[in-house]
C-alpha cells in the first residue's frame, strides 16, 4: 500500500469509539542479561513466530513484508537498542536519547549526540511507533524504522551516534566477540551463515522499536469503566474532542495524532502543520535549520511544517514542540489558545507567530478561560500510561542492579 499525502481536517474523537479496552494482554518477558563488566553469558533464543499483544480497540499493526518481525529479533534489538558500543566512542546507546522512564524521549530541548554536538530537533517518543507513517518531524519520506535509523547511527552533521565506515567493522568485531550475540543474531537471522552485520543490527532494534505498544493511560482505563476522572479532566475531555477547542482534529483516533497508519487502513494521510511559532520574515520563516518540511520540498506553504506528534504520555516528554522551545504543558495550551506564538521584540527569534502567512487554518485564537486551560492540561495529564515506563520488556538489558554496568 502506498502512502498518500492527502489533506485530512477530521477524525472521529477516540471517546466516541464504541469499543470497551481491556487491560494489557500479559506478554512474554523477553531474556534479560545481567550485564556486568566480567561475566558475558550467552543467551538462548529461538526464532518463533511474534504475536502482537495488543489492547482492544487498537489495530493490528502493518505488516513489514520486507522484515517479518519475530520475537527473536525482538530480543536482539533490545540489547542493540542499549548497547553503547553503537556509537563512535562507546558513551550512548538508542536508549540514552529514547529513554524508558521518559516515555522513550530524553527530557532536553533538543538531542545531544555523542561527541556533544546538539541536534536541531526533539527527541521524538517512541511509544507506539509502529503506527506512525512517518518517523521524524519534518520528513515525509523516512516511513520506515530500518530507513529512518540511518541517520542517527551514521550522520556526520549533526554527530548523534557517529558511526562511520571505518569504525563499523570495529563495532561488528566486538558484538561478535561478545558471547551473548552470535547466538541472538543466528536465532534472529537463522538463514544467515553471517548473520552478524549492519543491516541486521538496525532491522533488530527497529523489531524492538515495534514491539513498544501500550494504551493503559487512566483515559484508557476511564474507556473502561476502571477509573473515574475529576471534574475537571471530564471538563478538559469535553474540550478537548469539542468544535470550541478543536485539539483533536490534529490529535485524535487511537493514537492521539493525525498520522496514523495499520493493517487495515485504506489511506494513510500524512499531513504536517506550521502552528505559528515563529514569524522571522514577510515569508513567514522559522529558524535556519528548522524550517520543516520546507527544507525537502522548497515550496513556500512548507514553511514551518511539521509533523504533530502524539499526546500519548505527553505530561512526560516536556519541553515540547520539535525545538523543544515551549517549557511545559500549560505554555502549549496556552500558544494555541492565543493561535500562535508572540516573542518580544529584543529577544531571540522575535516575531509573531499568529501573522505567519503558512500557518495552519486550525490555528485560530481560542477564546479560553484560564481556568479552562488548566482543566485541557489536567485531561492532557490523564494520557499517561505508567506501565510503559517500567515495563522490563523494554528496559535496559544491561543494567546490573549492583554496578548498572555495561559490557
Amino acid at each position: 500500500m502506498s502512502l498518500l499525502k492527502i489533506s485530512w481536517r477530521r477524525q472521529a474523537p477516540y471517546r466516541n469509539l464504541k469499543v470497551t479496552l481491556s487491560s494489557l494482554l500479559s506478554a512474554i518477558l523477553l531474556t534479560a542479561c545481567g550485564g556486568g563488566t566480567t561475566v558475558e553469558e550467552p543467551v538462548n533464543v529461538t526464532a518463533q513466530n511474534w504475536q502482537w499483544q495488543l489492547p482492544a480497540g487498537f489495530p493490528q499493526p502493518k505488516d513489514d513484508l520486507a522484515q517479518p518481525m519475530s520475537q527473536a529479533k525482538v530480543t536482539l534489538g533490545h540489547y542493540l537498542f542499549y548497547d553503547k558500543r553503537l556509537s563512535v566512542n562507546g558513551t550512548q546507546s538508542c536508549g540514552s536519547c529514547h529513554q524508558q522512564a521518559r516515555a522513550f524521549t530524553d527530557g532536553k530541548p533538543v538531542a545531544i549526540g555523542a561527541t556533544g554536538e546538539a541536534h536541531p530537533r526533539n527527541t521524538i517518543s517512541l511509544v507506539n511507533v509502529v503506527y506512525q507513517p512517518t518517523l521524524t518531524w519534518a520528513n515525509p519520506s523516512l516511513v520506515r524504522l530500518e530507513q529512518q535509523m540511518e541517520t542517527p547511527l551514521l550522520s556526520e552533521h549533526p554527530v548523534e551516534m557517529g558511526l562511520t565506515d571505518a569504525t563499523i567493522p570495529q563495532v561488528l568485531a566486538q558484538l561478535a566477540s561478545d558471547s551473548r550475540y552470535p547466538g541472538l543474531f543466528q536465532a534472529a537471522f537463522p538463514t544467515q551463515n553471517q548473520p552478524i552485520t549492519l543491516a541486521n543490527v538496525i532491522a533488530a532494534i527497529a523489531s524492538f522499536q515495534r514491539s513498544i505498544i501500550t494504551a493503559d493511560s487512566r483515559y484508557d482505563r476511564y474507556l473502561q469503566g476502571k477509573a473515574t476522572l475529576t471534574a475537571a479532566e471530564q471538563r478538559g475531555m469535553d474540550l478537548f474532542f469539542s468544535e470550541k477547542a478543536e485539539c483533536f482534529h490534529c490529535h485524535g483516533g487511537f493514537n492521539f495524532t493525525d498520522q496514523s497508519v495499520h493493517a487495515t487502513a485504506t489511506q494513510v494521510p500524512t499531513p504536517f502543520h506550521n502552528t505559528g511559532l515563529y514569524h522571522l520574515d514577510a515569508l513567514g520563516s522559522y529558524p535556519a535549520g528548522n524550517q520543516g518540511v520546507y527544507e525537502l520540498t522548497g515550496k513556500p506553504s512548507d514553511r514551518g511544517a511539521f509533523r504533530a506528534p502524539s499526546l500519548r504520555n505527553v505530561a512526560i516528554t516536556a519541553p515540547y514542540n520539535h525545538d523543544g522551545s515551549t517549557p511545559s504543558l500549560e505554555a502549549v495550551v496556552a500558544h494555541y489558545a492565543a493561535g500562535g506564538r508572540v516573542i518580544p521584540a529584543g529577544q531571540p527569534f522575535a516575531g509573531d507567530g499568529r501573522l505567519n502567512p503558512n500557518k495552519d487554518d486550525l490555528i485560530v485564537r481560542i477564546d479560553l478561560s484560564q481556568a479552562e486551560q488548566a482543566d485541557l492540561v489536567a485531561f492532557l495529564r490523564t494520557l499517561t500510561d505508567e506501565s510503559v515506563l517500567v515495563d522490563p520488556r523494554f528496559a535496559d538489558p544491561f543494567q546490573s542492579k549492583s554496578t548498572g554496568a555495561q559490557p
